[in-house]
């Protein structure tokens, strides 16, 4: 965490209190965007397929993009500090990932059996993290959640799971009401404890342990707002875990991009599940999981003990882009994109403090999250700085720089220098931008 406090705070602001300028101008800048929108809502709800690209007064429609940049289909240009929501760890159509996605679907796009580049991204994955004897893949994140759940179920005999208030794995009913509302118990098969305090997760697994098949984590929970535990909260939860009989499962679908070996290799952690996704595909559809053989055995067909498929899991040219992924994904790579990100991160929080603007952040590796608050909140379900955040959003896209309506940045490892200077002067003029449509709403 990287907090920064600005010298003079600025007042909550009523409902609707930035639409303008920022906004007017974020029109007059995307009217082909507009049009597209117009045309979506007819055919998709929303007019779009992603809840979470979603944001008023409508989405951009990229038309391309290369390396570090998007263009829409109005023809502005953005430096992409969104890159998916932290998926294209090495920018857009990276020439290693486009040249290997190329070659393999030469030879076809998917088959009912085996391809040599599934094996080899699989001995690539257990090479690299520890905890992980063997995988199976997946299509995304979500079905990366499923097959841990049907894995852990089907070693334990137990169905119920506990996972900490505001995670995030994916979007089955199980895990969704803990993440979007936090609620208690929020689904019949689920129990909820708290992020970073082992003592909750340890009295569930306590009183409700013969029922628990597993615990799930993220290392840092990324879209609650880059919240981040010390290593003896996980330590001590997996300690719960094993004397309950549950299995511990980490999620590393988003955090895997902090080091070859997963944010687990920066914990000094061995899980009994590793959840995959995003780097793992080279920014194709992709999901796995990992783990200890004695566990992983039970989704070998030939026991018929559980048995799972997927038309399109372990596709040669998901395969192929994440070899070359997970390959080029190198330690030293790892600390240039935190390098960016530092200094992002200082420069937003030095142009907030010139426009008398409160500012906080939560920072881990590659991974931002931005606060216009005094402290970061509990998670960014309860953030109380929403309307100022939209501003800021929206005027960052009007200056050219692309990133998450929540206000998620995240850097990739083509982006250089001079692409992190130009993003810092664009992200400053934002946050002047932000500052004064706040001021007139203030005196209001």
């Amino acid at each position: 965490m990287s907090p920064h406090e600005a010298r003079l705070p600025a007042p909550a602001l009523p409902e609707g209190a930035l639409v303008d300028p920022i906004e007017s101008r974020y029109r007059s800048l995307t009217p082909k965007s507009a049009a597209v929108q117009l045309r979506a809502t007819r055919v998709m709800p929303g007019g779009d397929t992603r809840s979470s690209v979603f944001h008023p007064p409508y989405s951009l429609t990229i038309a391309r993009a290369a390396g570090s940049r998007v263009w829409d289909v109005d023809g502005n240009e953005y430096i992409d500090l969104n890159n998916n929501y932290t998926a294209l760890v090495h920018g857009h159509a990276y020439p290693p990932i486009v040249k290997a996605a190329r070659e393999a679907m030469e030879h076809g796009s998917t088959w009912s059996a085996k391809n040599l580049y599934q094996v080899e991204l699989a001995e690539l994955i257990v090479d690299r993290i520890a905890s992980v004897d063997a995988v199976r893949f997946a299509n995304s994140s979500t079905e990366a959640a499923l097959l841990a759940l049907a894995i852990a179920r089907a070693a334990t005999g137990r169905r119920k799971i506990l996972m900490a208030r505001w995670g995030f794995h994916g979007q089955h009913e199980a895990f969704n009401d803990a993440y979007f509302r936090g609620r208690q118990d929020p689904w019949p098969d689920t129990f909820v404890a708290e992020f970073g305090d082992a003592a909750t997760f340890a009295a569930v697994l306590e009183e409700h342990g013969d029922e628990i098949a597993a615990v799930f984590l993220e290392p840092i929970m990324g879209s609650a707002g880059v919240v981040t535990a010390p290593r003896e909260f996980f330590t001590d939860v997996q300690a719960a875990c094993a004397k309950a009989g549950a299995l511990f499962v980490l999620d590393e679908a988003t955090v895997q991009r902090l080091s070859p070996g997963g944010c687990q290799a920066i914990l000094d952690i061995q899980p009994d599940l590793t959840m995959l996704g995003k780097v793992i595909g080279g920014g194709f559809l992709v999901g796995g999981v990992g783990g200890r053989l004695d566990v992983m055995d039970i989704v070998d067909a030939s026991r018929h003990v559980l048995n799972l498929s997927g038309t399109f899991a372990g596709n040669p040219v998901t395969m192929a882009a994440g070899i070359a992924s997970v390959t080029d994904l190198t330690l030293e790579r790892t600390r240039v994109m935190a390098r960016h990100l530092a200094v992002i991160d200082r420069a937003i929080a030095a142009a907030a403090a010139e426009q008398g603007l409160r500012y906080s952040s939560r920072t881990a590796g590659s991974l931002l999250n931005v606060y216009f608050s005094e402290t970061p909140p509990e998670a960014n379900q309860l953030r109380t700085d929403g309307e100022i955040v939209r501003a800021f959003h929206l005027a960052a896209l009007t200056h050219g720089v692309f990133i998450a309506p929540r206000a998620l940045i995240n850097t990739s490892s083509v982006l250089t220098e001079q692409d992190t200077q130009l993003a810092t002067e664009k992200l400053r003029a934002a946050v002047a931008d932000a500052a004064a449509a706040a001021r007139p709403a203030s005196h209001g």
